[in-house]
């Protein structure tokens, strides 16, 4: 797993079924990437639906959350109608899960990502990372924690 000080993989993915998004073009902002298992699965649902409810306070330190999985497009367009989300979940499906094998959060046994998190600063490099148990959300402390250093160190 990459660790702070490194610097973010550049990648680009599908944001929607015609629509990708490339890490690069995110520079200036801070950004969380949230890797996780599969769209539909308990846990993953409220991870994000808690991400879903945070969007303020990561707006407040200017920086953008997008979700990651092996799903495809079309699975993630259903999941966040279906769950309102308001932030974009990422396609890792082809090849799949490259860019989560980028970052080191691939798991090869269950061919899914692994429940990760990284805090990526306006530079491009990564100031945090977490892994989590696959069965365990989370949360959103440990991000915002991240969040706020990056502000106090400035």
């Amino acid at each position: 797993m990459l660790k702070a000080g490194e610097q973010a993989p550049e990648f680009e993915l599908f944001a929607t079924p015609d629509q990708k998004i490339k890490l690069s073009e995110l520079r200036g902002k801070k950004v969380i990437l949230a890797f996780y298992p599969a769209d539909w699965s308990p846990v993953c649902s409220d991870q994000l639906a808690l991400y879903n409810e945070t969007l303020k306070m990561f707006d407040k330190h200017n920086a953008t959350i997008l979700g990651i999985s092996v799903d495809s497009k079309w699975c993630h367009l259903a999941f966040e109608q279906d769950r309102n989300l308001h932030f974009s979940l990422l396609s890792d499906f082809e090849p799949k899960g490259a860019v989560s094998k980028l970052y080191g959060v691939y798991n090869e046994e269950e061919g899914e990502s692994k429940r990760a998190l990284f805090v990526i600063d306006e530079e491009g490099q990564i100031a945090w990372s977490y892994v989590s148990p696959t069965a365990i959300n989370p949360g959103a402390d440990g991000i915002l924690d991240a969040l706020e250093e990056l502000n106090v160190n400035k």
